[in-house]
């Protein structure tokens, strides 16, 4: 099997938690059952507030909180959708391992799974995936600029127009 060629990701300024909201509801538009979402970046980047946004597109029942302590959460859906399972991989520290006891592998085909912290952690699930990185700058807790890059990689996103969640 040949890897896909990368696609160039999107590149956005968010400047509120209100057009971050926007941009995950944007970017479920995008989404389906089989995909996996990984959400990076620092503490208070707005990973939350992004998958907030992703559950308000795609229907899903239930407030999008942080699952820090429960690890998992499962959102289903208010329609005809897939769920949305929201990861928080912060404490997890044991890579696949650990997250193979929350079956995310069972999950993912009818689901959409997005795991915030899931760097170097859940990437064996499948080689389709969305990587959103968010920057903020770090130290300066009053500015609400973040820079996004949404990039997706392998042969799902190979014809993914991402340059739609800049419009």
């Amino acid at each position: 099997m040949e890897a896909a060629v990368p696609q160039t990701p999107a590149e956005l300024t968010v400047t509120s938690p209100e057009q971050m909201r926007d941009l995950g509801r944007s970017l479920a538009k995008l989404l389906r059952a089989g995909d996996l979402v990984l959400l990076s970046g620092e503490l208070g980047a707005g990973k939350t507030t992004l998958t907030r946004g992703l559950g308000e597109g795609l229907g899903v029942r239930g407030a999008v909180t942080s699952p820090t302590f429960v690890i998992a959460r499962v959102h289903p859906s208010l329609g005809d959708g897939p769920p949305l399972v929201h990861v928080d991989a912060y404490r997890l520290s044991g890579g696949l391992d650990e997250m193979e006891d929350l079956d995310l592998d069972v999950s993912l085909p009818e689901s959409v799974v997005v795991v915030e912290w899931g760097e170097g952690k859940v990437e064996e699930l499948t080689e389709d995936r969305l990587h959103v990185v968010i920057h903020r700058a770090v130290g300066d807790t009053t500015d609400e600029v973040r820079h996004v890059t949404v990039r997706g990689l392998g042969e799902r996103w190979a014809g993914a127009e991402l340059s739609v969640l800049s419009a």
